[in-house]
């Protein structure tokens, strides 16, 4: 290649870094705003009903035993009570008697 290619090429690729810097608008992701603890806690909730459902599945499938589903279930639905009174928290809504029984829980396992 000869110099003057070389110029041209670098000159090229030069604007091209240009008008990709200053031209390209942001994505909407970029200009949306950041996860909130509300959202991270619906999510871990949704999780949580997703976690409970597929272990009644698996269950009713015989791949637990009562004794193990039971224990597995009951931890599941004290993390939920626990996701959902912090929600409750968060929001200012009147607490429940699952939240309730969550914060006695919490006290307890403190």
């Amino acid at each position: 290649m000869s110099g003057v290619a070389i110029a041209i090429a670098c000159a090229l690729l030069a604007a091209a870094a240009i008008i990709f810097i200053f031209w390209v608008g942001p994505e909407a992701s970029d200009l949306a705003p950041h996860r909130t603890e509300l959202d991270r806690l619906i999510e871990r909730r949704d999780a949580i009903y997703e976690n409970l459902r597929d272990l009644r599945f698996e269950f009713r499938a015989g791949k637990f035993s009562e004794k193990d589903y039971e224990e597995i279930k009951q931890s599941l639905e004290i993390e939920a009570a626990r996701v959902v009174a912090d929600m409750d928290r968060l929001t200012g809504g009147a607490p429940t008697p699952a939240t309730r029984q969550a914060a006695a829980q919490r006290v307890h396992h403190s």
